[in-house]
């Protein structure tokens, strides 16, 4: 099997998240997308994020229409930081060796990819996809040069869909008022205003 991970804290999650994974899973034919919502990503420390609790009941919510999307709650059960590894680690025997996992990140994420806890291991372990934008193109040779034969092997780019939407920025507009259609699914809608999540 050919399993692609989709990370994140998904406060909230949002339509550019689930385009993007569905792109990827056409173009590398993935057999499924594993959502997994974060429970104190290390590089968040220090900054609020909104309770677990709603962050996977809106990722469930979102994946629903999509056969090929799953969700899975295994960071939020672990205690500790949760480092991807640990994630990797998990999934490999939950799926078994044969099975291949595909990491999918952000471009700007791939930059920094080897700050990450245990980075070398980490892209040994699985692959990884930067996604970029139309007429973007991450600068790669850091990326080579620090992981060399690894990341020709394990990391790939792919342009997906150039949708510019960001959770802080839905969070601002709820903040202010404004209206979030067209930015999240419907049913992640009504339940960000039913719970009223991000009110002050």
């Amino acid at each position: 099997m050919k399993i692609g991970i989709m990370g994140g804290t998904f406060d909230p999650i949002h339509l550019g998240h689930l385009a993007t994974a569905e792109a990827v899973r056409e173009n590398f034919s993935l057999d499924e997308i594993l959502f997994i919502p974060a429970a104190r990503p290390p590089h968040k420390l220090g900054k609020k994020v909104s309770d677990e609790k709603h962050r996977l009941a809106m990722t469930i919510l979102a994946t629903q229409s999509n056969k090929f999307f799953r969700v899975s709650d295994m960071e939020l059960k672990r205690t500790g930081l949760s480092y991807t590894l640990d994630t990797m680690n998990e999934l490999q025997k939950n799926f078994g060796a044969s099975a291949e996992l595909f990491f999918i990140i952000g471009a700007d994420s791939l930059a920094d990819l080897n700050k990450w806890h245990a980075a070398k291991e980490l892209v040994e372990k699985c692959h990884f996809i930067a996604t970029t934008r139309p007429g973007a193109d991450a600068n790669f040779s850091a990326v080579k040069k620090f992981f060399g034969e690894a990341a020709t092997k394990h990391i790939h780019r792919v342009t997906t869909p150039g949708l510019e939407i960001s959770s802080t920025d839905i969070r601002e507009k709820i903040r202010l008022g404004r209206s979030i259609k067209y930015l999240v699914p419907e049913a992640v809608e009504e339940y960000i205003l039913r719970e009223k999540i991000y009110d002050c």
